[in-house]
């Protein structure tokens, strides 16, 4: 869904940045959007992705495997679009 998508792409900027305030800067939204965001993918996916603290945030196991699967799923979507400007 779209929703998960946003939600997919917030997660990864969190695990890029290392950081919620950077995320939300890098996306142009606040960092109570981007914690309530991951809340809520978390909630729908029924597992835990981050290990929050008030100094920092990481990923988890399950986590870092989303996070590099993501990289090279939105590194391949990324590329697809690029070869659009040949139609141009």
């Amino acid at each position: 869904s779209r929703h998960d998508l946003a939600d997919l792409s917030a997660f990864a900027a969190i695990c890029r940045r290392g950081s919620f305030r950077l995320a939300a800067s890098e996306l142009g939204v606040s960092t109570s959007a981007l914690s309530h965001a991951l809340r809520n993918l978390e909630g729908r996916l029924g597992v835990k992705l981050l290990n929050r603290t008030t100094r920092s945030v990481a990923p988890t196991e399950a986590g870092r495997k989303l996070a590099a699967q993501l990289d090279q799923s939105f590194g391949e979507i990324g590329e697809a679009l690029s070869e659009l400007a040949q139609y141009r």
